[in-house]
């Protein structure tokens, strides 16, 4: 990327007669990108406005200036990548904050500033939200670029111009974030840490579980949604037993990993809790960035896939029987405070006489999910016991020659490999986030909601029939 912005550095001088004359076409679009950037609230408008009339103008040069927009955006992303941010993670904020235009377009600029990298030199993780992003240069040559992006979207270049100026100035005021992963062109040996891409190289187990919290989701009965959910949860705990042994056994796996979960509104405090809830069940933690729109999970690649699966899962049977539920006008009580995942987000306090309407609505919904993800961190709690007292009552009555994936060749105990992986989680964590504090108590202040999401979570398929689970 860097020998691509020389080469049209030297190609805007020439064309603009020499470095003494007059600002490059680069000098241009980066002083409008960083004019944007740096302007205050009160003269935002008319810096944006100045800089989209500069780069949409003269229509003549129109094409030259998207080929050096995605050379110096391509400059910009490459430092976000070395400050932690991966494409979901940029997508993610930029959904969060702007419009689908600004969506489609700053996908548009990750696809171009990936093809500086050979396919070796990505991370698969990375190669998978690319693939997720479905990010490709379909412009053709990159002086089709703005062109292209002003016909798809039936917008004229100021108003181009426009968009891509306020994507620049979000995406220049993105902080610093923990890195998970190799950047692009990365040197090093570091191995992959968190969850494979979803399909790619997984064990057939994960594809089972895949599979099964699927049906769990799209079945309309409750009892055949239940066993499917329960078996999911039973085989995520036998695989992460498994894994944490032959691990050990193999003396690989060592070092825990790391991933970003979205955490979006509405009711983005009770999602986070889940999440942690779903989290310390698979031996995880979950950090919540409330500003930022996301958790980033610590464990063991095997648990991360655990985590993400069922939590999506979760979510989805939550929403729609939350849904089902509704927010009828019944008795409104204070309901217990559950604790949120550790985190910078502020408390969520219900109110404090009986509202009406929509704001009756959110506080059922709000105390509804609390309620839900509270009851769900103790079934799961409960189930993980179990199966980990199944594990360890197998490994008791398996002799020395006896093997097995409980005991490798019989030489390796459970509890003090699951400890040694716990600690190993913990210390990861502590060094990703040293100024880590616990999130502040989030109420949930309608009584009927808090009675309904527990009653939900007591019906969210974590119990079958010969495989029953805590209920």
């Amino acid at each position: 990327m860097g020998r691509r912005s020389q080469e049209h550095r030297r190609t805007d001088q020439r064309e603009q007669g020499g470095p003494g004359a007059e600002p490059s076409l680069h000098e241009l679009v980066e002083s409008a990108l960083g004019a944007v950037l740096y302007a205050p609230p009160d003269r935002y408008d008319l810096v944006l406005d100045q800089g989209a009339s500069a780069l949409s103008e003269p229509a003549a040069r129109w094409p030259r200036t998207g080929r050096t927009v995605l050379v110096v955006t391509g400059a910009l992303l490459a430092r976000l990548w070395r400050a932690g941010w991966q494409p979901a993670d940029l997508v993610r904020a930029v959904r969060r904050e702007l419009t689908p235009r600004h969506l489609r377009l700053v996908v548009d600029l990750i696809a171009a500033e990936n093809r500086g990298y050979a396919a070796a030199a990505l991370d698969p993780r990375w190669s998978g939200q690319l693939r997720e992003l479905e990010a490709a240069a379909w412009w053709g040559e990159d002086d089709g670029f703005l062109p292209g992006v002003a016909a798809r979207e039936r917008a004229d270049r100021f108003a181009v111009a426009t968009l891509l100026l306020e994507l620049f100035r979000l995406i220049g005021g993105l902080p610093p974030i923990t890195l998970l992963a190799p950047p692009p062109g990365a040197t090093g040996d570091r191995p992959p840490s968190g969850p494979r891409p979803a399909g790619v190289g997984e064990p057939r187990m994960l594809g089972r579980i895949r599979a099964l919290l699927a049906k769990a989701e799209s079945t309309d009965f409750p009892e055949e949604a239940e066993a499917l959910t329960a078996k999911a949860q039973q085989l995520m705990a036998q695989h992460s037993i498994d894994e944490a042994l032959l691990a050990a056994g193999t003396g690989g796996d060592h070092e825990p990993g790391a991933c970003r979960i979205g955490i979006d509104n509405p009711y983005e405090a009770p999602k986070a809790v889940l999440l942690d809830a779903v989290a310390e069940a698979n031996r995880a933690r979950s950090v919540w960035s409330k500003d930022l729109g996301f958790c980033t999970v610590v464990g063991f690649p095997a648990d991360l896939e655990a985590v993400e699966l069922l939590y999506t899962s979760l979510l989805v049977q939550a929403t729609s029987a939350m849904n089902g539920a509704g927010g009828g006008t019944g008795r409104r009580r204070e309901a217990p405070r559950e604790r949120a995942t550790a985190g910078r987000g502020p408390a969520t306090r219900g109110g404090g006489a009986a509202a009406e309407g929509s704001a009756r609505t959110k506080s059922f919904r709000q105390s509804f999910l609390l309620a839900y993800a509270s009851r769900i961190r103790e079934r799961l709690a409960e189930a993980t016991a179990r199966v980990t007292e199944e594990a360890l009552a197998g490994e008791r009555t398996a002799g020395p020659g006896d093997g097995g994936a409980r005991a490798i060749g019989g030489e390796l105990e459970l509890l003090p490999v699951l400890a040694a992986r716990e600690e190993a989680v913990q210390e990861s964590t502590e060094r990703m986030f040293p100024t880590l504090r616990a999130g502040r108590a989030v109420r949930a202040g309608d009584y009927e909601g808090w009675t309904q999401g527990r009653a939900a979570a007591d019906r969210a398929r974590l119990h079958g029939h010969s495989e029953a689970l805590p209920h």
